[in-house]
């Protein structure tokens, strides 16, 4: 007789809200069907302005909002960005402008402010910038300036797989480009961090790899990881090279099949927020 599984929390979190209409509806839709907790916004993209109204339609209780740090596709500064190889070899080389990366930081963190009336849930990055050598130190420094009066602190996404994917190449080389540096950091920064990442994948396949996907990340899930996703519907996506994958990745979000999954790896859904503020003891 198999052993039953304890009850696991984790977050699903949906990035690159901003980015087009098709994005942002699929984020108001999922959370109707109370299938995200996280939203990630790139306060710079086409349809950030337009948008980023609607956030003040989802639950703060059970969805947290943050800032998805983008200095690859839609920074303010324009001139500032970068193909994300450059951008990665400028970091690790130290040739970063700092100044001009600091600036850029605080401009997205005043533009996130100035349109939700708030400071962000909890930053991460567009393609994981965020922890990268220079920007995550830049970052930490932004984000202690901030502190919010009333002692809440946001946290930041840890890209480390769970052990059970580590044979993955491309969830091994996210984690290697700034995981440990980042954790030590944020550690000494006080600030909390999901437990680990899931939803890591090439993109590639169609709707049953993505949904035999899910599975195996729902079974390698521990409680306090974050599945990262970027579901979108297909209204106002002409630009967007990855819509195919969006549209396939929200259809299987919002299937019922997902509850059933959910369901029998006894997961249950709740924000990082709240996750890292009651610790199930083991």
């Amino acid at each position: 007789m198999s052993k039953r599984r304890r009850t696991r929390r984790i977050a699903i979190c949906v990035d690159d809200f901003g980015l087009h209409d098709g994005v942002n509806q699929a984020v108001l839709r999922l959370a109707g069907m109370q299938r995200l907790n996280a939203v990630g916004c790139m306060v710079g993209a086409p349809g950030w302005r337009l948008g980023h109204a609607a956030l003040d339609e989802l639950d703060r209780e059970r969805i947290d909002i943050g800032l998805h740090l983008d200095l690859t596709e839609h920074p303010i500064d324009r001139a500032l960005r970068l193909p994300l190889g450059q951008l990665i070899m400028r970091a690790y080389a130290r040739r970063l402008d700092r100044a001009r990366v600091a600036r850029e930081i605080a401009a997205q963190l005043d533009a996130f402010e100035a349109a939700t009336g708030r400071r962000p849930d909890y930053v991460d990055g567009h393609q994981h910038v965020h922890q990268l050598p220079v920007i995550r130190g830049l970052l930490l420094d932004a984000l202690q300036q901030r502190a919010d009066p009333a002692g809440r602190r946001p946290w930041l996404r840890r890209t480390l797989p769970p052990p059970a994917l580590r044979a993955g190449l491309k969830p091994r080389v996210i984690g290697w480009l700034g995981a440990a540096a980042l954790g030590r950091a944020a550690q000494a920064a006080g600030l909390a961090q999901n437990a680990h990442l899931l939803g890591v994948y090439d993109f590639a396949g169609d709707a049953a790899r993505y949904r035999g996907l899910l599975a195996r990340w729902l079974a390698a899930a521990g409680d306090g990881d974050l599945l990262m996703c970027h579901p979108s519907l297909a209204a106002g996506t002409a630009h967007d090279a990855l819509i195919e994958t969006r549209t396939r990745e929200y259809d299987q979000l919002a299937a019922p099949l997902f509850s059933a999954l959910l369901a029998n790896e006894r997961i249950v859904l709740e924000p990082i927020r709240r996750i890292v503020a009651e610790p199930i003891a083991n």
